[in-house]
């Protein structure tokens, strides 16, 4: 018995043992592989499809995102335009009822100065007319003859009212 040329009887032997074990294996063994092959391969389409799914839902967010993003940008600079039209207005509202209040204030000032002028002319009148008085008053009693007597009188007048107005 040679291994280059075995003799029937073991080819016959290894035959049915390779028949048994076949038998075995495709009654057993291969329906529990091939399922098991089949379940990895339905499970790894799931995940593909999982992952395709997941994939898009991304692009979606990403989309939405940008989206509530431009949206966001937009809503912001309508308000900054906003608080800046309120700003002007409120600024333009206030220049003008300052200016209304300067005018306000310039024209009572104006009629204080006229009302104070009035009466500081009528205290000057009232002055005026009393010194007249006390002159002509002191003209009358003396009797003015000669002209060195008119000037002293004057000279004398005109001191008491240097005096009366430094008091």
């Amino acid at each position: 018995m040679s291994l280059i040329t075995p003799d029937f009887g073991l080819i016959f032997w290894m035959t049915l043992i390779f028949a048994i074990v076949f038998f075995i294996l495709a009654k057993f063994g291969f329906p529990i592989i091939t399922g098991m092959v089949e379940k990895r391969n339905e499970r790894i389409t799931q995940s593909l499809q999982l992952a395709k799914e997941a994939e898009k839902r991304l692009d979606e967010i990403a989309v939405q995102q940008a989206n509530l993003l431009e949206e966001t940008r937009s809503e912001q600079n309508r308000l900054i335009q906003e608080a800046a039209h309120s700003r002007d207005t409120i600024i333009a509202q206030a220049h003008e009822q300052a200016q209304a209040e300067a005018d306000k204030v310039m024209a009572h000032a104006r009629e204080q100065i006229a009302s104070d002028r009035e009466a500081a002319l009528k205290d000057i009148r009232a002055e005026v007319a009393a010194f007249s008085m006390e002159v002509a008053e002191k003209v009358i009693r003396k009797n003015l003859s000669d002209d060195a007597a008119q000037v002293e009188l004057i000279n004398s007048l005109v001191d008491e009212l240097i005096e009366s107005n430094k008091e």
